[in-house]
């Protein structure tokens, strides 16, 4: 159950980000389901590998190429899906930002 619900509270958290921040379109709930379910699998199975291929520009960076990541994640799921939509790499820096702060918040509350 717990699962279930971070998944529609990861979707809201998407659709939220669709309202406030013009560069990230999200036509409808559905979408939004379909694009947390991508972006969910994107993050466990693929950014772990990025993570480890690109350790040492990480470590040079302090960090900060982790955002770079998770921006290029998010990008490529909204190139893979039809009702989600980023409008270029600094949409998907700023957009993936909100998601992620969204998404340490929705993994408090549950």
């Amino acid at each position: 159950m717990s699962i279930l619900a971070r998944w529609i509270l990861h979707a809201v958290a998407l659709m939220t980000i669709g309202y406030l921040y013009s560069g990230v379109q999200v036509t409808d709930f559905v979408a939004a389901l379909v694009a947390a379910f991508v972006i969910g699998l994107l993050n466990t199975l693929v950014r772990p590998i990025l993570v480890f291929v690109t350790l040492p520009v990480t470590v040079l960076t302090l960090g900060f190429f982790l955002f770079i990541i998770n921006a290029a994640l998010f990008w490529f799921a909204a190139g893979m899906l039809d009702g989600f939509k980023v409008d270029g790499f600094v949409a998907a820096l700023i957009g993936s930002l909100i998601y992620s702060v969204m998404g340490v918040v929705i993994d408090w509350v549950t």
